[in-house]
């Protein structure tokens, strides 16, 4: 008995630190938010406002740079989550050999440093007049953000029942509509965690997209300026304000997800 109550209260304090560790910065981010200190910071508290969300919002090179930021997200997504299903597809069907070669080379992109893919990216789309921009942010990290989608998807295809497609080929089924009818409504969960972890490495990515950004600026980029050349609480603002966004949104989704499974007739 002794001994299980020392394991739990190592077990509380464990989880206690990495609840601590993990959450602390943002309270302490989102905190300093409402100080009037020019400096992102608590200590010393100089008093409360509510003038750095005026900032925030008057900020016309914040928003451009997350307009920017989510306008990469968006074609990101666009590409990486057909061509990481379909390496995922392919993975699955090759023999043991052959999978484990492909496996290795699809895979090295997360292996390789991120100043290493921006830069090898700039240098070969140089060579055909592509300078920098948008088009070349979604090639640089679309590079590895597709691992990603197909590591989540192959994740899933293991749980499949390859039965379920034989059966409906059997049935008269074409090969496009088992995967639009009975491959694709399985892999929707996958598909849509996918998406959502492409967007979070795409907008949080900085050490890629230096190097390719060109003429454009986004979010990541603008606040590492900012750092430089004197940030201000205005960027706690906008942090905060993308925190109450994403709870309000999780909070949301897991109300529909309960609903949906509460209507959900049961057998």
């Amino acid at each position: 008995m002794t001994a299980d109550r020392i394991f739990r209260g190592l077990f509380v304090l464990y989880l206690l630190a990495f609840v601590i560790y993990l959450f602390a910065p943002l309270l302490i981010m989102s905190v300093a938010a409402f100080n009037t200190s020019r400096f992102p910071t608590v200590i010393p508290w100089q008093g409360t406002t509510m003038d750095w969300f005026s900032a925030m919002w008057a900020d016309a090179a914040m928003w451009r740079a997350l307009w920017t930021s989510a306008i990469v997200a968006v074609l990101v997504v666009v590409v990486a989550l057909p061509v990481g299903t379909a390496a995922a597809l392919v993975l699955t069907t090759l023999h043991s050999r052959a999978r484990s070669v492909a496996y290795a080379v699809m895979v090295s992109p997360l292996l390789t440093p991120g100043v290493v893919i921006g830069i090898s990216t700039l240098i070969l789309w140089r060579q055909v007049g592509v300078g920098g921009g948008i088009a070349l942010i979604v090639v640089a990290q679309t590079t590895f953000i597709i691992c990603y989608v197909m590591l989540m998807v192959m994740a899933r295809l293991q749980r499949f029942d390859r039965t379920q497609e034989e059966a409906a080929l059997g049935l008269g089924a074409s090969r496009v509509m088992v995967f639009r009818r009975v491959l694709l409504p399985f892999l929707r969960p996958a598909l849509l965690a996918s998406g959502g972890l492409a967007i979070l490495q795409s907008v949080e990515n900085y050490n890629t997209t230096l190097f390719v950004r060109g003429f454009e600026t986004p979010l990541t980029v603008f606040i590492a300026t900012k750092v430089r050349t004197g940030l201000t609480p205005a960027v706690n603002a906008l942090a905060l304000v993308i925190i109450a966004a994403t709870i309000i949104g999780a909070i949301a989704y897991e109300i529909a997800r309960r609903r949906q499974v509460t209507a959900r007739p049961r057998s």
